[in-house]
This record gives C-alpha cells, structure tokens and sequence, in this order.
C-alpha cells in the first residue's frame, strides 16, 4: 500500500503543505530554506506507527522546538498536525501540549487526536477516531465501539491499538508505514561499523544506520545468484572496479578491486566517499526494497563525478519503490532530471514559512495540471 501525499501544518519552518507522492520525488532548495524538514516531517510521522513519536519530539527538544517557529494568528492552537493517504484511507495525527489534568509530565508531548478516514463514493467516512486517551472504532455494523483510557497521552492509537478483526485498516496502515526507509549520512569514520565484518544474516534492504552493509550486498550474490546490475552499478561509478561480497565464519565481509591497484581493499581502507557510494548501492539495489525510501542530501561527501551514476541508480529505483529526496544539490537535480524526466521541485521560504515552487494550496503541482489539460485538448 503506497503513499499518495503526506500533509504537514505547525512544523518548525514549515506552517502548511499538501505535498503529492510520485514514484520519484526530488526537492532541492538552499541552506536555510527548510528543505530538511520535508524529511524530518516525514520521518516524524512514521514514529507515529513505531510510537516513538512524542520521544521523537522531546529528544529534538519538545514541542516549543518543533512547532511553528512564525508567528501565530489570534485563535489558533498551534497544534503539529502530520497525515498521509494510502489508497483512499488516510491517517492524521494532531500533537499539542497538555493540560494540568492530562500531564504525566510537565511539558511533555501529548497526541490530542487521530483518525483514520476513507473515501465510500462521494463521502468522507471515519473509521478510527481518537481524541485524547478515548479510542472510537466503527464496527461492520457502522456502530461506533468506545475504548477508554485505551492509551497513555504520550501513546498513538496508530501503534497500540491493535484489534484488526474491529479495524483491520490500523494495521494496513500502520504495517505500510512500518516499511517507510529514512536515510541520512552514513557513520565512515575509522570506528563505524559499517567498516567491520557484519553478521552473516540474509538481509534483503539496508538499515537505516548502515551497519548491515556486507550482509546486504552478500545477500545478492548468495540468494538471487547473480550480482551483473551490481557490478554493472560500480563500473558505472569505477571504470574497471570489481566488488565481491562474502560469507565466511558466520561474518560477511566486501571488497573492492580497483584496476589500477595491486590489491583489492577492504571497508576499513576505502576512502569515506568510496564507501558511502557503497553504502548507496545497497540503499537502492537491495534484495528487496522497501516501498518508501527517504534520503537527506545523498550527495554529501561524494565526487561530483559520481552524481551522475547516482542518479541513474536512483532513476532505477524509483521502478521498484516510491523515492524522496531533499538536495541541495543542482548538479544532482539536474542529472536526475536528464535521467528520469523528474519535474523540478524547487523549495524557497515564502514569508517566512517553508514552500515548495508551483505547489497549490490543494496539493496539487501546477505543470501537473497543465499536463492534464494538454491531454484533454490531445483527445
């Protein structure tokens, strides 16, 4: 179940966006623009189906940091407000501070609502309704069933209510949010772990952190048998290299043969660039990919020379899964724009608050809409 837009109010630069999920979305914007918050808005959300969510936001400094950082109208509560819509169903969170009676803890997050809603012909039906600690599920019978006191303030009805037989949508969407991928930057300093033997476990995507790299590249050769794209990938990026991946004593381990070099090198003695590349190999030729992957600003700490084959490695991907990507990057943009025909997403701040070029306040793209009245006038 894929994704077709995320929305986003009240999140530090950002006040409000509706935002369209294509197989490849890319955005791309200066320093200071908010761009990183398009990802961290996102990931902020999927902790909503782990939940971690309210732990999410203390860790990042409670809700005083991450909400709306402008100026507020009279009236208005402030509340973060996160959702996303699944094939008709869509789930919102709304997250603000508590009352003297409802704290556990001073100042600590508390969800104040969430639903789940679906589209039955021309109406808007909920299924999941939760305000507060008080969980309402609508039955078969279209009979709402109250749960009180079902979870703790600090707890999403997303990720601990978990009767599928009365609402088999929480677990559709909470399982297709579990499958959403972030990544940003890779640890390749001396002491990462990515540099190090891993163990040897058939692992059909890479972690977040990337510590299961060796397996993941293992996987290819031992399990599809048949490591071409892979190796056709680094020469793509490595005119003449060579990388192996391999099992042994219960560890798998990789190397890379370079065409001018007497040795092959092992991942403590790559340079940081060479394994992040690496590290982005596996990211988008996995096994099995997830069905959302994130990444914030891929590019950082790699040769301009290899945007380009990063690009087509992203090009590749988005066939298997739905792709974002938030760059800084123009050579990338336009590399995968050559690559993929991806529409330029370009975001700017527009008084104050985080934008995103040609974005309506529908949530729709302008030249997406041009293209649909070019094909009504085609017909």
């Amino acid at each position: 179940m894929r994704p077709t837009d995320i929305a986003i109010s009240n999140y530090r630069s950002i006040r409000r966006l509706s935002i369209p999920i294509h197989p490849l979305s890319v955005f791309v914007g200066e320093n200071g623009v908010g761009k990183s918050n398009l990802y961290k808005s996102l990931s902020l959300l999927r902790d909503a189906a782990t939940g971690q969510i309210t732990r999410t936001i203390a860790d990042e400094g409670g809700l005083n940091s991450v909400c709306w950082s402008g100026i507020r109208k009279r009236g208005e509560d402030g509340r973060l407000r996160l959702s996303a819509t699944f094939d008709g169903m869509r789930y919102s969170i709304e997250l603000g501070f508590p009352s003297p009676l409802q704290a556990a803890f001073s100042g600590e997050p508390m969800i104040k609502a969430e639903t789940i809603e679906t589209t039955r012909g021309k109406r808007t039906v909920k299924l999941m309704e939760r305000i507060n600690s008080l969980i309402s599920v609508r039955g078969e019978s279209g009979a709402w069933n109250a749960h009180k006191d079902a979870v703790l303030p600090s707890e999403t009805a997303l990720a601990a209510f978990s009767d599928g037989k009365q609402c088999p949508e929480i677990d559709l969407i909470r399982n297709a949010m579990l499958g959403w991928r972030f990544y940003h930057d890779f640890r390749t300093d001396p002491a990462s772990p990515i540099r190090k033997p891993c163990l040897a476990i058939a692992t059909p995507s890479l972690s977040a952190d990337g510590i299961d790299l060796a397996a993941t590249l293992a996987t290819l050769y031992v399990i599809r048998e048949d490591a071409n794209d892979l190796q056709d990938a680094i020469q793509d990026a490595f005119p003449g290299a060579e990388l192996r991946a391999w099992e042994e004593n219960g560890r798998c381990e990789f190397d890379l043969q370079l065409p001018d070099m007497p040795r092959p090198f092992r991942a403590h003695e790559l340079s940081d660039g060479t394994l992040k590349y690496i590290c982005l190999l596996a990211v988008f030729m996995g096994y099995r990919l997830p069905p959302f992957i994130a990444l914030n600003e891929p590019e950082t700490s790699l040769h301009p020379s290899l945007l380009a084959p990063l690009a087509r490695l992203i090009a590749k991907a988005s066939r298997r899964a739905d792709i974002w990507i938030v760059t800084h990057s123009e050579q990338l943009m336009d590399a995968l724009r050559s690559e993929s025909s991806v529409p330029l997403r370009r975001v700017i701040k527009s008084k104050g608050a985080t934008a995103i070029e040609g974005l309506t306040i529908g949530g729709e793209y302008r030249d997406d809409e041009a293209d649909e009245d070019d094909e009504d006038d085609d017909s």
